[in-house]
């Protein structure tokens, strides 16, 4: 038996996550969502990756770069009642068993993503749908106005 310590995870880097993150926003847009990233729901709560399609159906979608990170995280609970799918987002390697049956599966990388279990559907509440639909859209043209006037950055 050796005296050696267990090698640990490394730790993701933000680089990993911002690969997922474009990888599931291009996924998303293919599948007729406009996208945003680090939306703020009511609640204060912060989701990695928010959808809206022509239908004002949510998609939300949590990235996961590491076990270590889908273990020590539980406030995605917080984001099902906001969202008419729910989906993890990991990389091709990341152990698949581990994430929770009644959530949808992304396999993502920083070119692409695909889904590998399509999530249950679940209505958002009619109030709750709209107060986000407006929140949403606020949000992105916020974004997009602070892209192209820099004095608003």
């Amino acid at each position: 038996m050796s005296d050696a310590p267990a090698l640990a995870e490394p730790a993701p880097t933000p680089l990993d996550e911002r690969r997922l993150r474009r990888g599931v926003g291009r996924l998303l847009a293919d599948m007729g969502y406009g996208v945003l990233t680090e939306f703020k729901l009511t609640g204060g709560r912060r989701v990695d990756v928010i959808g809206l399609n022509d239908r004002s159906e949510f998609a939300i979608v949590e990235i996961k770069s590491s076990v270590a990170d889908f273990r020590s995280d539980r406030k995605w609970r917080d984001y099902l009642p906001f969202c008419d799918r729910f989906y993890f987002a990991v990389a091709a390697d990341f152990p698949r068993a581990i994430l929770p049956e009644d959530c949808g599966i992304i396999v993502a990388d920083g070119y692409g993503a695909a889904v590998r279990r399509p999530a249950e559907e679940a209505a958002v509440n009619a109030a709750r749908r709209r107060r986000q639909l407006v929140r949403f859209a606020l949000a992105a043209s916020s974004r997009l106005h602070r892209a192209f006037d820099p004095a608003l950055r």
